[in-house]
Formats: C-alpha cells, structure tokens, sequence
C-alpha cells in the first residue's frame, strides 16, 4: 500500500526497516510517549514484520512508515500506526512519531495525519479517531488541535512516570 501527496509517503512495513525499528522501539528516551516498558528483541520485531501483512479486521491495527516524497527511495522520517481499530464501532486509535528532531516542526506530521485521515475514512469507512496525549506533550497536543481533534475528556493520573503520575487528555476527530 502507498498513499503519498505532494510531501510525503505512506507505505506498508518492509523487511529491510527492521534495524530502523530496532533502533526506535529500542530508544528509551520516547518509551514514555509509547508507554514501552522494556526493548524490543530483533526476533520479536522480525515476527512483527512477518505477521504485518495480516488483514486490518484481524490484527486491530496498522502501522506505516513515514518517508519524505522525494524520489523513488527515501529514508523513513517516523511511522503513522492505527490502533485498536474497532470496525463494528466505526473508530480508531491513532499515533505518529516523527523520529529525528531535525524532521520535526516542518508539517510532516500534519501530512500524515491527513493522509491517514484519508485513508482511514475513504477507505476504512471508519467515523472518527482518537488519541491520547499526556498534558505535558505540547508539541502533540499543538500538532493534533491544528489538525482538528478536540480535547473531550481528561484522564486524571492515568500515566505513571518516573517523577509520578501525569495527567492525560483524550483528543477526537471525525472524519
């Protein structure tokens, strides 16, 4: 699968990003934002890969690599997943990560997010998505309100960190 506009590409999990997800999964300085506990093996990433192909009703979920749309071959930015897709209720979640801070503030992530958007309603015939955002990620919750999620609920201490408990707000669009 590829969906892409002017700026970036969307594409399907290949073989060949497995040392990149290595390295991301595997970074602990965003295993807050992912709620990680603990690194990925290669095996359990390589199984990931394999089982990835698994049609969307089956597996809940779909994640996507981010790549600049540059030419034929770019290297990924980030990735763009859907989760607990719930078809019957017509919703999904969503999270993005765009991984080097040098790709970051420039519009990459409102371009996937409109590209999964597109895909989500046009294709997965889905009403709306969701998100979480801990009230402290400015830059998320800035990215998600620009992009039309409102802010419908608040979830008190629902994040243990390691200086405590963070608050997080759940953010919807519809599509």
């Amino acid at each position: 699968m590829l969906l892409k506009n002017d700026v970036l590409k969307l594409r399907a999990l290949e073989p060949t990003d497995l040392e990149l997800l290595y390295e991301w999964e595997n970074n602990p300085d965003i295993w807050e934002v992912g709620n990680t506990l603990a690194p990925y093996s290669k095996f359990i990433l390589h199984q990931y890969l394999e089982n990835s192909h698994k049609e969307i009703s089956e597996s809940k979920q779909l994640r996507l690599m981010i790549e600049l749309n540059l030419d034929e071959y770019s290297e990924p930015i980030g990735t763009i997943d859907l989760f607990d897709i719930d078809i019957f209720n017509s919703r999904t979640g969503l999270g993005i990560l765009i991984y080097n801070s040098q790709y970051r503030n420039k519009g990459y992530g409102s371009e996937a997010i409109k590209l999964i958007e597109d895909y989500t309603g046009n294709h997965l015939y889905l009403n709306q998505i969701h998100c979480k955002i801990a009230e402290d990620n400015l830059p998320s919750l800035k990215l998600f309100q620009n992009a039309g999620y409102e802010i419908t609920g608040k979830l008190k201490q629902w994040k243990k960190v390691k200086t405590g408990w963070k608050d997080v707000y759940i953010l919807q669009h519809f599509l």
